[in-house]
């Protein structure tokens, strides 16, 4: 039995994800903070395909609700073994002297704090030192960790340069329990994150600078970001894999 949380759950790469890996064998825990009949629908997408799948409100920025969070999936189908750290958010459109302190608390309070108490709480129960099987954490970074998304969001992408610190130190750290930590880098992706950002023309700017001339679709993170989760990756720890089309 394989238990897999993915955070951010209801809609784009998170969906994607849930998808995908419910076709992989997993029991997924579709988590969401606000949309609920988004995060039914992809449960009853995974249901109807012969999968396994629940979904569970919680703010992953909050400790009590990330506890509240583990705790259903446990109570669900037994311990988890899986997460995927995809809840996200990018705070507007900002140079870094227009950013607001609240932007800023937001973004940090969700990018980062989010994937720290989600991950405390998988090793807690992954864990060989705390009893646990074992098990694989997956964080979705950005490609703007490394590009600096300058006069755009910088607050964003230093949250998910963050999120690559925090795959790495937390890879060395669990490498002996039984718990391999990656991350996925991603690049440009047609998703509705672009819009709820303010910037509806972003693809369409920055397709040009893709290497690869497109964009990229959820579907194709999620392969890797499954790949990842799988025994096929059972060598692979504390690697940040781009998924960008070479940008």
């Amino acid at each position: 039995m394989a238990t897999l949380v993915v955070t951010g759950g209801s809609r784009g790469i998170g969906a994607a994800v849930c998808l995908a890996a419910a076709g992989d064998g997993w029991d997924v825990v579709v988590n969401y903070v606000r949309d609920e009949s988004a995060a039914d629908d992809v449960v009853r997408r995974i249901l109807d395909a012969g999968g396994r799948a629940t979904a569970v409100r919680a703010d992953v920025s909050d400790a009590a609700d990330v506890e509240v969070l583990f705790a259903a999936a446990d109570a669900w189908r037994g311990p988890v073994t899986g997460l995927v750290n995809n809840a996200g958010i990018s705070g507007g459109v900002a140079r870094v002297d227009e950013v607001t302190p609240q932007a800023l608390a937001d973004v940090l309070g969700v990018n980062v704090a989010g994937p720290f108490l989600c991950a405390g709480a998988a090793v807690r129960r992954m864990s060989t030192v705390h009893g646990g099987s074992g098990g694989a954490i997956v964080n979705v970074s950005s490609r703007a960790a490394v590009l600096g998304s300058p006069g755009e969001w910088v607050h964003y992408a230093a949250s998910k340069a963050a999120i690559d610190t925090l795959t790495v130190g937390l890879a060395c750290e669990v490498a002996t329990e039984g718990v391999r930590v990656n991350a996925v880098a991603v690049g440009l992706v047609d998703t509705d994150f672009h819009v709820s950002s303010g910037e509806a023309d972003r693809p369409g700017r920055i397709r040009p600078t893709v290497p690869m001339r497109r964009s990229g679709t959820p579907e194709e993170v999620a392969a890797a970001v499954v790949w990842l989760l799988s025994d096929a990756a059972s060598y692979t720890t504390g690697t940040v894999l781009a998924v960008s089309g070479g940008r």
